[in-house]
């Protein structure tokens, strides 16, 4: 049997205690015996604590598996199998700035989306690239599933400038097929998303023969359940979403109640500060709990933590590709011809056939006229972004945050890049 070696990169990230969890549970069918949790200096604390509660979750299942603790990342990815990329370049500190920023100048202050996923974005692909130039050195056959965000832009990244094999996941699917399970009773269905990462449609529900989602959209919008802790339950125009015959996702709200949620948004920040400042002191509870040397399981306050089950999904994607499981998983992957309208190396998200092979898409019917220029139009944007921060060049940047639906124009725009660049200078020498 080979000695499977799995490779987390930000091994530190309060999540940690998810995903080892999904590897326990798995174990009979995916053996893994070496996990290593990766880190840089700044993060080592972190990484001690919440490796050592790692520790104690897998002697306590008393699988064979032995967790490492490093912050040589080429030692780590030596002969790995899978590498996961769950990072945040800057920590939570670049987090509230990224929000702080557009908030201060009446934008939305969102860490994926608009000023904020674009800064995110900027500092974050030179260090996929890089980990990447180390994967085609020490483990060029590796699968690296990616869910650092923005996911769609670091796994087009990945797969257009690199050799390696990249998956990207999200849990917005994940929690998009929880509601459609709770309306039907029933997990026995497939569910066809299509769109791009954080603006991803359900396309269709297929349930004792036939496609529902027509029957269900009425009563999936009226159920905030799996309503994430980082976004605000606003309310969609009903009749706006009917006409599409297809699901949102929660992302959406900022697109198409934008007034709505832009008027909350700066109203919290003013009472509660960004969300990064809300998540750094959730955090901080988090890893007081995982100091507890009694502690040995996922403790159920991490589901506070706003991102909760994509860790798991990662190992379920893991176990879906080594054990070639032919299973269905909503991922980012390369478009190829499956979206026309889009190039063919975009990446894009949606339900895929997974296999020992990676994952291949779905085939899809044309979708309408709205939903193709919205997705055209945010894909113009991420790629326009890739490109600035690979050539650091400014215009190409304000390119970029000009056309994206959730900026200002004008003067403001301008003075929002510059400060961009200028709070995140130690983390993009390309602009230099």
């Amino acid at each position: 049997m080979e000695n499977l070696k799995i490779a987390i990169i930000g091994g530190g990230s309060s999540y940690t205690p998810e995903i080892i969890e999904g590897f326990i549970t798995r174990h009979k069918e995916l053996p893994i015996k070496e996990i290593w949790l990766v880190d840089i200096k700044e993060g080592q604390e972190k990484l001690n604590i919440v490796g050592n509660l790692a520790k104690r979750m897998v002697k306590k299942s008393g699988i064979d598996c032995e967790i490492h603790l490093t912050l040589d990342r080429r030692e780590a990815l030596k002969g790995a199998r899978f590498v996961t990329t769950q990072f945040r370049v800057g920590l939570l500190d670049a987090r509230i700035r990224d929000e702080r920023i557009p908030l201060s100048k009446g934008m939305l202050g969102q860490e994926t989306n608009g000023v904020g996923g674009f800064a995110k974005a900027l500092r974050t692909i030179p260090v996929v690239l890089d980990i990447c130039k180390d994967m085609e050195e020490l483990c060029p056959e590796a699968f690296l599933i990616n869910f650092t965000n923005p996911a769609g832009i670091i796994t087009e990244t990945v797969l257009r400038y690199t050799n390696i094999k990249a998956i990207g996941l999200c849990n917005v699917p994940i929690n998009m097929r929880k509601a459609i399970a709770k309306v039907l009773d029933s997990e026995d269905f497939l569910f066809h998303a299509i769109g791009l990462n954080h603006y991803v449609f359900g396309h269709g529900v297929y349930h004792n023969g036939k496609n529902v989602m027509k029957d269900i959209l009425p009563i999936l919008l009226e159920d905030d359940e799996f309503n994430p802790k980082n976004i605000e339950d606003m309310p969609y125009s009903t009749e706006q979403i009917l006409a599409t015959n297809m699901m949102p996702c929660y992302y959406h709200k900022y697109y198409y109640v934008s007034d709505e949620m832009l008027k909350h948004s700066l109203e919290d920040y003013k009472i509660n500060g960004t969300r990064g400042e809300v998540v750094k002191k959730v955090e901080e509870e988090l890893f007081e709990l995982y100091k507890d040397e009694h502690l040995a399981e996922k403790p159920t306050q991490l589901e506070l933590r706003g991102g909760a089950y994509y860790s798991d999904a990662a190992c379920e994607l893991i176990n879906s590709i080594y054990n070639n499981k032919n299973s269905y998983m909503v991922v980012n992957v390369m478009n190829k011809n499956t979206l026309p309208f889009l190039p063919y190396d975009a990446v894009i998200e949606t339900t895929c056939l997974i296999t020992s092979s990676g994952a291949m898409p779905l085939s899809i019917e044309s979708l309408n006229d709205s939903a193709q220029g919205e997705l055209h139009l945010l894909k113009s944007y991420e790629r326009l972004t890739i490109e600035a921060a690979i050539k650091g060049d400014y215009n190409t940047a304000l390119q970029a945050l000009t056309i994206h639906p959730l900026t200002r124009s004008g003067a403001v725009l301008k003075e929002t890049l510059d400060e961009v660049l200028e709070q995140n200078k130690a983390y993009l020498p390309q602009f230099d």
